[in-house]
């Protein structure tokens, strides 16, 4: 289900250059509630950013916090421009979470970066944004 919503989003935000930053930045702006996800699972708790890798396309950089902690940039599989679903996650090494110890992602702070120089960020707590 996830992969389908990606791909989905990755067809939208096909269009080239200039054209998906923009695409990107006016979906992220609608869909910034919705930027991360944490789920309890196996003993874990992982933080997912399914939302904005379906738009990586259109950005410069993505960097996040757990916990008020030092922003780091979030490792993902790069833009696949020559391909029909450039936004598609193929990669079984990088997945769209992170991993933490069960109970331990408190809050979440999230920076966009976008390559006309602008950036966006959004604070998560737990509770507004874990899924069962």
């Amino acid at each position: 289900m996830i992969r389908r919503a990606i791909l989905g989003a990755a067809m939208l935000c096909a269009s080239a250059g200039a054209a998906a930053a923009q695409d990107a930045k006016q979906i992220l702006t609608m869909t910034k509630p919705n930027w991360i996800a944490v789920r309890e699972y196996d003993g874990q708790d992982l933080l997912y950013f399914t939302n904005l890798l379906a738009w990586r396309c259109g950005v410069e950089r993505i960097r996040f916090a757990v916990n008020g902690e030092r922003l780091d940039r979030l490792e993902h599989e790069p833009c696949h421009e020559d391909e029909a679903a450039p936004n598609a996650l193929y990669s079984e090494d990088i997945l769209p979470y992170v991993a933490y110890p069960l109970g331990s992602v408190e809050s979440v702070a999230v920076e966009v970066s976008y390559p006309d120089g602008s950036t966006d960020s959004a604070d998560y707590e737990r509770a507004k944004v874990l899924i069962r």
